[in-house]
């Protein structure tokens, strides 16, 4: 493969652009293409649109060395990679894979690309998405080959190299962790590979694009179902009158056990919605990843009537619920557990609620308009009368306990 003077990026979210900063970074001319006007605006002005450690020095100083711009539509480059959302549509109880933002994607840069170009897909997404991905394309542009089409001699190279990071320490991760580059040919995977050498120092092994789909889903859902086990033990243990964080502790002295620590559900634009993917592919087989899928979505129920039964013992219930977001210390709140119990309790009008989220100035769209507060944590202990700890950011967890005293408390994450 010839020298990569230039990358496209495609969707400038939590993956794309500090994939795109950690390449201009490199010394690489990227240019990133997002559909949203105000983000593109942001990232010009050298300010990223979410908050990621050491991602907006970053970003500033890549923008103002005019390694990264940003644009609403596709150009000319080297490489494309495509790192926009794959959601799931819940359709009468029915998980379905929604790929149409990568169909708009491979659709969108195909009329700029030119034989030699290499389109990447990072995007996590349902086995065999690549190679759709490809048929896309070329029904964009029949004068060209793909290797769906003609293999190692196709004009387009095409290859999967899903994202393996985690918000809060994204930068460090994109460098230091392995990545899977699956290729639809080995041409494909091995010029995908000379790509991420530009900058990743972790290991880099090649594989299929299908292979590596599936290997991106099956971390995820490995995670779940451990997940799924801590969270079904916490609601025995709530049935059973047993401290399950004691328990935990207990049972983790055993040298080949780890017990996860439960929690109010499971969150992300990963965990929270990748097993689906199997389950989709795979329906009559999947059946240990499907049940921990619904035990870790049926857990934010199961924190609602805890605090509906609480509340039932107060006069006026003010309840101070305590994050939102779908992990400590982000401002992430994707597929959040904290989300979907604050928007129940307040659906429900069980008492005055009081939403503390450190990491945001507004209530995200899902609440707005429901009969809620966004409130400080002094001014939330001051006027409740129950506190839900629903996520353990730093922030509370050196609270004065003396605080709590004369309060129901209901702590879901075991840090209290």
């Amino acid at each position: 493969m010839k020298t990569v003077s230039k990358v496209s990026v495609i969707g400038l979210g939590y993956i794309g652009l500090p994939t795109a900063a950690v390449f201009a970074d490199r010394g690489v001319e990227v240019v990133g293409v997002d559909v949203t006007e105000s983000v593109v605006q942001r990232i010009n002005a050298g300010e990223p649109h979410f908050v990621e450690p050491n991602l907006a020095a970053l970003v500033r100083r890549v923008v103002e060395a005019g390694k990264l711009r940003a644009s609403l539509t596709p150009e000319p480059a080297d490489v494309f990679i495509v790192a926009v959302p794959t959601p799931f549509q819940d359709i009468e109880g029915h998980h379905w894979p929604d790929v149409s933002y990568i169909e708009r994607a491979a659709r969108a840069i195909a009329p700029v690309l030119k034989p030699g170009n290499l389109v990447i897909l990072e995007s996590t997404s349902p086995v065999g998405t690549t190679e759709r991905m490809c048929g896309w394309m070329a029904e964009e542009r029949p004068d060209l080959t793909f290797p769906t089409q003609k293999g190692e001699t196709s004009d387009i190279r095409v290859a999967h190299c899903p994202e393996r990071v985690l918000p809060g320490r994204i930068l460090d991760e994109v460098v230091n962790n392995a990545r899977v580059i699956g290729g639809i040919t080995r041409k494909c995977a091995q010029q995908a590979l000379q790509v991420y050498k530009i900058i990743c120092e972790g290991e880099c092994r090649p594989t299929s694009a299908r292979t590596a789909e599936l290997a991106k889903l099956t971390e995820n859902a490995y995670r779940d179902v451990n997940i799924a086990f801590a969270n079904e033990l916490s609601v025995i243990c709530d049935r059973l009158k047993i401290n399950v964080w004691e328990l935990i502790k207990l049972a983790n002295l055993h040298p080949r056990v780890d017990i996860l620590r439960p929690g109010p559900g499971v969150g992300g634009h990963c965990i929270a919605v990748d097993p689906w993917f199997i389950v989709d592919s795979a329906p009559e087989e999947a059946r240990l990843i499907r049940a921990a899928r619904e035990v870790n979505d049926s857990k934010p129920g199961f924190v609602c009537a805890k605090v509906r039964e609480k509340a039932r013992s107060l006069v006026k219930p003010v309840i101070a619920c305590l994050g939102l977001s779908y992990k400590k210390d982000v401002d992430d709140l994707r597929e959040s557990p904290a989300v979907h119990i604050v928007a129940e309790l307040a659906k429900e009008k069980i008492g005055r609620i009081l939403v503390v989220e450190p990491h945001i100035s507004a209530l995200p769209k899902d609440l707005q308009g429901l009969d809620l507060e966004l409130a400080d944590f002094d001014h939330a202990m001051d006027q409740a009368n129950m506190v839900v700890l629903l996520v353990d950011h730093m922030t509370f967890l050196t609270v004065d306990h003396d605080i709590l005293k004369d309060k129901f408390v209901i702590d879901t994450v075991g840090v209290w």
